[in-house]
């Protein structure tokens, strides 16, 4: 699970004033490395004249590419990330997992206080038990992850409903009303959707409401442009993935259009995408995941957040530039340029059901799909394991 996708090294100037944020106070605890009296930072990619900070001293390529970027590193709560705090959290069926199967995590208490909880128990039905108590344990989790980092903590939301608008809509209800009830504020937080079109409706009624939507499993235009539309607070893109896909398969217009202009698909997308969100002015900040080594990550420098594997942040922590090869590092994306970037008409629909479909092509469907089929997996081993171990000892 990733540690990062967030507001990610921020806090969010994205949260329009909503019915349940007035219910809710902040609890979050004295932090050593953020002040609780300050605001939050604001979600932000860097400025265009981000280089005039640098020190004129060595620095690190960390150091030079998170002036233009935040860079998140793509971690789990099991490791040892000291060198590399996370500055925002994921919590997620594949979490829950990797907590059941260490009982000595710190988190494994929040996760016996959900199946303890006397609310649950009520339901006679066991399925909709089970459901309870998951929806306790990842916001129990997400609660203390809270209290970890300084950024916003992203709550997955059960992919069996991904077709189903008004599932999702009900299941962020459920989630947030428990997150009220032990006081982690709403500005805190972010719902993780996955991108069909159900969900992206989900999204932009649930961004109507001032609640954060984070939407996942993007792996074509169509579905940055239509989340961008929808009001989507983040966006976020796999490179890797698709850079995958396209090596053993064909038959993609969007990929192969990539490919013959001689790019990567995976960048090409997040690179289309940011372009469209900020030359038409929409608030979405885009996320580039799945980024797999130092190359990528300088081609996509200017993007709001870049998940970067330990491997690549450890290489970038460790390589020292000059003051003379700091300005080798470019800023590949900005507002500025977005505003000479060229979309067909096509692409400058008012997207629909059918259109979407239409243009959703078999790489962004494919990948989709097996996206899907893990979250629902993992959140039926996850419901498996509950049901084996309630009730917990000493209830």
């Amino acid at each position: 699970m990733s540690i990062s996708l967030s507001s990610t090294p921020s806090s969010p100037s994205l949260l329009k004033p909503g019915k349940l944020r007035s219910q809710v106070q902040s609890s979050v605890p004295n932090l050593s490395f953020s002040n609780p009296q300050r605001p939050l930072p604001r979600i932000r990619a860097s400025s265009n004249n981000a280089s005039s900070s640098l020190d004129t001293g060595l620095s690190t390529e960390l150091d030079l590419v998170s002036s233009f970027s935040e860079i998140v590193p793509d971690t789990v709560i099991f490791d040892d990330f000291e060198r590399f705090p996370p500055t925002a959290a994921t919590v997620s069926s594949s979490l829950l997992l990797g907590i059941l199967s260490l009982p000595d995590t710190k988190f494994k208490s929040a996760v016996d206080t959900a199946l303890a909880d006397s609310e649950c128990y009520v339901h006679g039905d066991s399925g909709v038990r089970l459901s309870c108590f998951f929806n306790k344990a990842l916001v129990n989790v997400g609660s203390d992850l809270a209290k970890l980092v300084p950024g916003r903590v992203s709550t997955e939301v059960d992919a069996r409903l991904a077709y189903d608008t008004h599932g999702i809509v009900r299941k962020v209800h459920e989630l947030l009303k428990l997150y009220n009830e032990i006081e982690v504020p709403p500005e805190r937080l972010l719902f993780k959707i996955p991108a069909t079109w159900q969900g992206i409706e989900a999204s932009k009624l649930l961004e109507s409401e001032g609640i954060q939507t984070h939407m996942t499993f993007v792996y074509s235009f169509c579905q940055a442009a239509a989340a961008a539309r929808a009001g989507a607070s983040v966006i976020q893109i796999f490179v890797g993935r698709l850079r995958d896909w396209a090596r053993n398969h064909s038959g993609d217009p969007e990929i192969e259009a990539a490919c013959n202009r001689g790019e990567d698909p995976g960048l090409a997308l997040v690179t289309k995408a940011y372009n469209y969100i900020h030359k038409y002015g929409h608030k979405s900040r885009l996320m580039a995941a799945a980024v797999r080594n130092k190359q990528d990550l300088f081609s996509l420098l200017g993007v709001d957040y870049i998940i970067a594997s330990l491997k690549v942040m450890q290489s970038l922590k460790e390589s020292i530039t000059s003051p003379e090869e700091k300005y080798a590092f470019v800023r590949k994306l900005s507002p500025t340029s977005a505003m000479g970037y060229y979309f067909s008409e096509e692409e400058l629909v008012k997207w629909d059901q059918l259109s979407f479909a239409k243009a959703m092509g078999p790489a962004a469907e494919e990948l989709l799909s097996a996206g899907l089929d893990g979250y629902i997996n993992q959140a039926k081993r996850v419901e498996e394991l509950f049901g084996k171990i309630w009730p917990p000892p000493n209830v």
